[in-house]
């Protein structure tokens, strides 16, 4: 809570994301973390990936996660701006831990590094 408040006092946590941690549906908890496991297993499995299966990786896990935002069984619970924010970290985190330069892999596409999950992010 101290960590939420210094946070919302400083402007990098949005207001309407402010307690919702606790307050996210478990199912909705779950589906999250069972895109982003599934994302680490994908990324996991490339050895000396060209940039398509990296792109593919990305995508997969991008729908996975559009799908989980817009499920109804969260009762309307769904990525506020700091969750989008820490999810796209995670991606960009999970390819760089596991040997990708995200930085270069987005600019052979001509996008920013911050860029890579745009073409299919909904949430």
């Amino acid at each position: 809570m101290a960590q939420e408040a210094r946070e919302l006092a400083a402007g990098t946590l949005d207001p309407e994301c402010a307690g919702i941690a606790e307050s996210l549906p478990e199912s909705l908890l779950k589906a999250t973390d069972d895109a982003l496991q599934a994302f680490e297993e994908d990324v996991r499995a490339l050895r000396e990936p060209s940039d398509e299966e990296v792109f593919g990786a990305i995508e997969r896990v991008v729908l996975a996660l559009n799908a989980v935002d817009k499920d109804d069984r969260h009762g309307g619970a769904g990525f506020c701006t700091d969750e989008r924010e820490q999810l796209c970290a995670y991606i960009d985190e999970t390819l760089t831990a596991h040997g990708i330069n995200v930085a270069a892999l987005a600019a052979r596409r001509g996008i920013d590094r911050a860029g890579i999950t745009d073409f299919w992010r909904e949430w």
